[in-house]
C-alpha cells in the first residue's frame, strides 16, 4: 500500500465548472508517480482514498505540471467547513484494484 501525508492551499480552477483544488507536494508526488504506471487509468489519472479530517473518500489524482493535484468534492468542502485559501492535512492512499 502506498501511502502519504501531507498539508496543502485550497485553491480555485475557474473553468466552465469550477473546482477546489490542492495540489499534492513534490515528495508525496514522487512516491505517486513510482506506481502511477500500474494503477493509472485515462489523461493519467491515479485512483486514491482520501481522508480529510472526518471525511473519506475515493477520487483520482490529476496530473498537472508533472505532479499531481487532488480535487475537493464540494460536499466534503461544506461538511469539513473548508474555504479558499485554507491548509488542509490529507491523508493519501493510491487504491491498486
Amino acid at each position: 500500500m502506498i501511502e502519504c501525508e501531507f498539508e496543502g492551499v485550497v485553491w480555485e480552477w475557474r473553468g466552465p465548472s469550477p473546482y477546489h483544488f490542492v495540489t499534492v507536494p513534490p515528495e508525496c508526488a514522487d512516491i505517486v508517480s513510482r506506481v502511477a504506471s500500474a494503477v493509472t487509468y485515462g489523461w493519467g489519472m491515479v485512483p486514491v482514498e482520501i481522508r480529510l479530517g472526518r471525511s473519506r473518500w475515493r477520487t483520482s489524482l490529476f496530473p498537472k505540471e508533472g505532479g499531481y493535484v487532488l480535487p475537493l468534492r464540494d460536499s466534503v468542502r461544506k461538511k469539513e467547513k473548508i474555504a479558499l485559501d485554507d491548509i488542509v492535512h490529507v491523508r493519501l492512499v493510491v487504491l491498486a484494484d
